[in-house]
């Protein structure tokens, strides 16, 4: 991997070198396609880009190549995306380009990142949000001096100009409530859009017909500005909608999209996964993930499958083991049989846990919801009503309209539709002062109604990095030994074992030939001495194997000497038995699901003072454990940071994340804890409280004022005008309740916050 920095150019030799390295790998066309401005593109995968020197190096060295016209870096999706003339630029000449580069790279498919359909969606709803608010603050600018009082021929003009800027607005703009609408009365049903589009297209029409007329009065600021705040909501409510495919998508980028498929005379070539069929036998470098699941058939390494079992330590892999689509190989270089084709691989059934997870919390009714639900036939019986008893009664069709459309508009569900977002916003900004990313604002609800708060454990209640438990029996010629093959390891517990030498000052033996054996571990001679640094089973020959009980151990042996074990432990949160104290005072159950060791995770559990739990879960198991509580009547709340706690998190009710998390389950999670600590999970659970409680209220403040606004409506003593400033009104006092939510003082620090004595247990 290369550094961040754009370092010098790259010469044409080591370009050659790489492609003459990986001849055997061609690219398979079904990774290429045919751009709009007739280029061929090849979407690649960098998985070592981490910052701004990475995209410029990246970049500069593939805009070099003769007939690449562009190159481009997504840094947060590890892509880039390479367009070529294809009479010039060879695919495979890219790929050794980056390569060449110092960084790893494989093709991809672009398919798998891309939803056009959803994506245009997003694109309609922002366009008609910025047309809207375009409109709606010039027809405001003008509204403002006709209500200063203007003289006639001023006034006419004004209404005459704000026409011609609100009509088309309102007629792009309002495009995907009319489609709503229309679809709904089709289907010979209601639902909020069809009193919302009536509003709007009859104010608009009177407003027209008014001005044509010379009236005094028009509202196209009514209509326009409704449609304003009403596609706020949407664009918000899309955006939430997105988390479920984004989760998916990112969960997707993590299986290896291409796989290096051996011929029969012993050939390889890059291919795309989804063309690999079980009985294939494929090759994966060190430092590679396993593109699909399958038997080991030659080598060994460590493997990290984190990713399905959320142990932060790899595994030992050789011949016989198993191995599954999306765990990364650490040490050695391996070939595998294929088991599965990549639609029934161990990641794709974790992919589809998430989908239907998400799809069955997606049919969560919240309470707008549910006043929605009434909402509409009321209104459309009430403003037909109020138009049929006036024209009865002999006032005229022009004015029986005019009092049916300030019914329409005074009862417009401006108010039951700030009730809820104008909470979560507040709540939201509370939460952030206080270290709580709220994601999804629908969560807060749910989030409210929460019993039991589900932790997984590593990474989560512990820091998820192994550190030395207590002093090992081991000799200053030990720990020199053991630095220096720690030193050229990439093991985890090596990695810690030389971070505690170096805390201690130890200065690292000379050794002569250190090598990797790929799963096993270190070995060196100092002399005609050898030098062991690994599994217990490897190191210390005869002695078993087994593990440390609640510790993880790394073994030295030096010729002739008795073995040493260096035991390391993952150290829990500071403030983590505070939560757990914290949340069983509020009544709240704790319940602890960890794919880790079951010795660890009881020692754990026994720390925090949590009776309920459960080790080596798979995540299939954690979703099974998360539905059954479910159906038993409970609403949990998951908190866990793997890629394995993915499914877990869409299937909960509710579900947080740490910042130090994979960037998967951030983005499957409803909120992200930014600050580091654990205790604003039950500062985040308090707000949802209160916060359902202010809801409430503004429900009852949209009500009371229906019940005043709505009879003076319907009996004629309202004009559309009057209607609109009643309506804001109501906006205005739902939002000025909400408000309140933010009152109370800045947060403490954790360890302020927690009861007396809960730190000192937990270290």
């Amino acid at each position: 991997m290369s550094c961040c920095g754009t370092g010098p150019s790259i010469s044409a030799a080591e370009i050659a070198r790489q492609a003459a390295q990986h001849a055997d790998e061609g690219v398979d066309p079904a990774f290429l396609r045919v751009a709009k401005d007739g280029l061929t593109e090849l979407t690649l995968i960098v998985p070592d880009m981490h910052c701004a020197g990475c995209i410029s190096k990246v970049e500069r060295s593939l805009s070099a190549v003769a007939g690449v016209v562009r190159a481009r870096a997504n840094l947060t999706a590890h892509k880039v995306l390479v367009g070529y003339e294809p009479e010039t630029a060879e695919p495979d000449l890219l790929l050794a380009t980056v390569r060449a580069a110092g960084y790893a790279a494989r093709p991809v498919d672009p398919a798998v990142f891309t939803d056009t359909a959803e994506d245009e969606t997003g694109k309609e709803l922002i366009r008609s949000l910025a047309v809207a608010g375009f409109a709606a603050g010039n027809v405001m600018l003008l509204s403002v001096s006709v209500w200063s009082g203007a003289d006639e021929a001023t006034r006419n003009l004004f209404h005459w100009i704000s026409a011609m800027i609100a009509l088309p607005a309102i007629a792009y703009a309002g495009r995907p409530f009319f489609r709503s609408a229309w679809r709904a009365v089709s289907a010979a049903s209601l639902n909020m859009d069809v009193p919302i589009s009536l509003a709007v297209i009859l104010a608009a029409a009177m407003s027209l017909y008014e001005t044509m007329s010379g009236a005094p009065h028009a509202w196209f600021d009514a209509s326009i500005s409704l449609l304003f705040f009403l596609l706020i909501g949407r664009v918000l409510d899309f955006r939430m909608r997105g988390v479920a495919r984004a989760a998916a998508t990112r969960l997707l980028s993590l299986s290896a999209d291409s796989a290096r498929l051996l011929g029969e005379d012993g050939t390889s070539r890059l291919v795309r996964t989804g063309t690999v069929r079980p009985g294939d036998v494929v090759e994966v470098a060190a430092g590679e993930r396993f593109p699909l699941d399958g038997i080991v058939l030659s080598g060994s390494s460590d493997v990290d499958k984190s990713p399905l079992t959320g142990e932060p330590l790899p595994e030992r892999a050789a011949e016989g083991s198993s191995v599954y689509a999306g765990t990364l190989n650490l040490t050695g270089p391996m070939r595998v049989k294929v088991e599965k084709a990549a639609a029934d691989s161990l990641l794709a059934d974790i992919i589809r846990l998430m989908e239907q997870a998400e799809a069955g919390r997606g049919r969560f009714v919240g309470l707008a919801d549910r006043a929605a639900a009434l909402y509409a036939p009321a209104v459309h019986l009430l403003a037909a009503g109020t138009f049929l008893f006036w024209l009865f009664f002999g006032l005229g069709w022009h004015d029986s309209v005019m009092i049916a459309v300030a019914v329409l508009i005074i009862t417009c569900p401006c108010a039951l539709g700030l009730a809820v977002p104008a909470t979560q916003i507040v709540a939201s900004g509370r939460l952030l002062r206080r270290g709580v990313i709220v994601k999804d604002g629908g969560a807060l609800e749910r989030l409210s109604q929460i019993d039991t708060v589900v932790f997984d454990k590593t990474g989560t209640l512990t820091s998820g990095e192994p550190v030395m438990a207590g002093e090992p029996e081991a000799d200053a010629a030990d720990w020199r030994f053991a630095a220096a093959l720690a030193a050229k390891s990439r093991h985890p517990l090596a990695r810690a074992l030389a971070r505690a030498a170096v805390s201690r000052g130890i200065v690292r033996a000379e050794l002569d030939d250190a090598r990797e054996e790929p799963g096993s571990g270190m070995e060196g001679h100092a002399g005609e001495a050898r030098i062991r640094l690994g599994r217990r089973e490897w190191v210390a020959e005869g002695a078993g194997t087994g593990e440390g009980g609640a510790y993880s151990e790394i073994w030295l042996a030096h010729q002739g000497r008795a073995p040493v074990a260096f035991r390391f432990v993952d150290r829990l949160r500071p403030d983590a038995a505070a939560l757990v104290h914290r949340l069983k005072e509020m009544g709240v159950g704790v319940m602890l699901l960890s794919g880790d060791r079951k010795d660890a995770v009881a020692a754990a559990a026994r720390q925090l003072g949590i009776e309920d739990w459960q080790g080596a879960m798979s995540p299939a198991g954690k979703v099974a454990e998360l539905q059954r509580l479910k159906e038993a009547g409970r609403t949990p709340l998951m908190v866990g940071d793997g890629i394995n706690d993915a499914p877990a998190l869409a299937t909960a009710a509710v579900s947080m994340s740490p910042a130090s998390g994979s960037d998967i389950t951030q983005v499957a999670a409803d909120f992200v804890l930014s600050s580091g600590e654990l205790l604003p999970v039950a500062d985040a659970l308090q707000t949802a409280r209160r916060a359902k409680r202010i809801i409430l209220q503004n429900f009852a403040i949209a009500l009371a004022y229906n019940s005043i606004a709505v009879p003076v409506a319907v009996a004629g003593l309202a004009t559309p005008l009057i209607a609109a400033i009643a309506m804001s009104s109501s906006s205005i006092l739902v939002t000025a309740n909400a408000l309140r939510l933010s009152l109370g003082g800045a947060p403490k620090p954790a360890a302020e916050r927690a009861a007396p004595g809960l730190q000192e247990a937990a270290a």
